[in-house]
């Protein structure tokens, strides 16, 4: 299995952090792995995305040669200008997921599939926006088991500053809500 990632949207909607979390939860998992972000000077409201391959091919046999990547075997957008820009990108037969809260025009390709998650609306009845995140990636791992979820809660615990440590169960809580969210287009 080698799978071609990218995850993109709007700075602040924890796009980079989503793909570190893969990252970690993969490496955690004995993948191979290799995560590249991408961000705008600005901190938040800018377009920002990352790039994360995952293979189960040892380590030591065939590493990933590069991170850069002109098509992917998975997209996950999050807002409507990197629909525009990763939705020609996914290769024939790929996965394209989105969350059409900001989305005006949905998906137009017939040769990958395509699903709708409402994660915003979701991480709304959770009353917690800060979720947002862990709810995409939660559907994400609900479409396609690249990682488990311990994986995922280690990759997480890695990458929280451990003051955070007490948010873990609610991010297992969103990560979870996400995998019930999949609606096939």
């Amino acid at each position: 299995m080698k799978e071609e990632i990218i995850i993109a949207g709007f700075g602040g909607q924890g796009v980079l952090s989503m793909g570190k979390i893969l990252a970690y939860a993969a490496l955690m998992n004995d993948l191979e792995v290799s995560w590249m972000p991408a961000y705008g000077p600005e901190q938040r409201g800018g377009t920002a995305n990352v790039t994360v391959i995952l293979s189960d091919t040892p380590i030591s046999d065939e590493p990933i040669s590069s991170p850069v990547l002109d098509s992917y075997d998975i997209a996950v957008v999050l807002n409507q200008q990197s629909l525009d820009k990763f939705e020609p990108k996914v290769k024939p037969g790929g996965l394209l997921i989105y969350d059409s809260y900001g989305i005006h025009r949905a998906p137009q390709r017939g040769d990958i599939t395509v699903h709708e998650i409402k994660a915003m609306d979701a991480t709304f009845d959770m009353g917690n926006s800060k979720a947002y995140n862990m709810v995409v990636l939660g559907a994400l791992l609900g479409i396609r088991d690249l990682v488990p979820l311990d994986a995922v809660m280690r990759g997480l615990k890695k990458t929280l500053p451990e003051r955070h440590h007490h948010l873990l169960s609610m991010n297992e809580e969103a990560i979870q809500l996400g995998m019930t969210l999949v609606n096939e287009k």
